[in-house]
């Protein structure tokens, strides 16, 4: 399916979230997307029809159970580029980051005692490696940002040693939208010898692209981003370093044996997913996945830039604007800006007034906004149910505000 703003109009029946709210422009997807019906039957469908729990019962419904939320992993495995058993269930992105930094000592280079994070990273994706580099007196170390916002690879190749362990990066960042890239980065540092972990929150649901040719060793990603649902999340790790890795939660589903005095592993991913897991969303995520494919990712990344085009044209409009953008051929349709003298919050809760949603402060981004030299900024992200007029009510108000706020 072409988007376009005709179709774009036509996606938003989709989801009832407009339905029922009528008048709502939703420009805060990066924190979390809007869900179709679709999506939301899947998860209805399970509960009223299908409910019963995994890998545990002989009987009819178990067994359907576990086919569909096995079926789940193989959908986001063909997805990512993944194979089945390289594919986590976890809660969300920051579960997963959280996960493997618990796990991950096993695997750590021999002789190494560096991890190398960047300055635009979520909060997701510098406090595990805090709390690992602490445990393991390991030391941070942060690659810059230039002043257009990218991401610099010369400060990242100069920080990248014989002493480098770990690498890891967001290929979006959730605040200035800049795609960073990834096959370079992963290049530099499999150079160095080091371990590589991507956080894809905010560019599954935008930007093609599989985890094979990437290269990666580990990449992980929320559902409730990507159309999905809440709760459920995905940590993908090459198989032949899953293997060596202990879990981190012990328990029920996680076993091949157990006797009073040990235990035994199963098998990835099964190791990794102890207890009850979230079966009906790992159903929804399924379905979101397949609602995703339906319109083509490609399509979905068009349609994402020709939206930023527009936004960062209609937004420029606004006197006293700063925008905290690399541009469209080097974003996502994230766009953060703040309003000369008028605070984040003040600018979200005017434009909460005429209806528009839209995210304002740190955004789990401390370091960042401390190396933007702000405290906060107000962000607004698109996805495939914005067009153009939501576009233009946002830059109308944003107008008024400064008008308002200048007399």
């Amino acid at each position: 399916m072409k988007l376009n703003n005709t179709t774009a109009k036509t996606l938003k029946k989709d989801f009832p979230i407009f339905k029922n709210n009528p008048g709502l422009i939703y420009l805060d997807s990066a924190a979390t997307s809007q869900r179709p019906k679709s999506v939301i039957q899947a998860v209805t469908d399970f509960y009223e029809k299908e409910n019963a729990n995994i890998s545990r019962g002989l009987y009819t419904l178990a067994a359907k159970a576990t086919e569909k939320y096995e079926n789940a992993r193989k959908v986001v495995a063909h997805f990512i580029g993944a194979e089945k058993n390289e594919v986590i269930f976890t809660k969300n992105t920051t579960e997963s980051i959280n996960l493997l930094s618990y796990t991950i000592s096993s695997i750590l280079p021999k002789g190494k005692n560096e991890i190398l994070l960047t300055e635009m990273e979520h909060h997701s994706n510098i406090v595990p490696w805090q709390q690992l580099a602490k445990r393991e007196n390991m030391k941070l170390r942060f690659v810059k940002i230039k002043q257009d916002f990218t991401l610099d690879i010369n400060d990242l190749k100069n920080k990248l040693s014989d002493k480098t362990a770990i690498v890891a990066f967001t290929y979006v960042s959730n605040v200035l939208g800049m795609i960073n890239n990834v096959k370079e980065i992963v290049k530099l540092a499999k150079q160095a010898g080091a371990l590589t972990i991507i956080d894809a929150a905010q560019s599954v649901q935008s930007l093609p692209f599989n985890v094979k040719e990437i290269g990666c060793d580990f990449l992980a990603f929320s559902s409730h981003k990507m159309l999905g649902p809440m709760g459920i999340g995905v940590l993908y790790g090459k198989k032949e370093l899953l293997e060596k890795m202990r879990p981190f939660n012990f328990g029920g589903g996680m076993i091949k044996k157990v006797t009073l005095e040990d235990a035994e592993w199963a098998d990835a991913p099964q190791r990794f997913e102890a207890g009850t897991q979230n079966i009906a969303e790992a159903i929804g995520l399924a379905e979101a996945i397949r609602y995703i494919e339906k319109i083509g990712i490609e399509n979905i990344s068009n349609w994402e830039k020709e939206l930023l085009k527009y936004t960062l044209s209609r937004l420029k409009e606004a006197p006293g604007i700063k925008i905290y953008n690399p541009g469209a051929n080097n974003s996502v349709s994230i766009v953060s800006f703040n309003l000369k003298g008028i605070h984040p919050h003040d600018v979200a809760e005017l434009l909460n007034n005429d209806g528009i949603a839209i995210r304002a402060g740190h955004h789990c981004a401390m370091p960042l906004m401390e190396a933007l030299s702000v405290n906060g900024v107000c962000r607004a992200s698109l996805y495939i149910y914005n067009t153009f007029e939501d576009v233009d009510a946002l830059a109308s108000a944003l107008k008024k505000i400064t008008e308002k706020f200048n007399r």
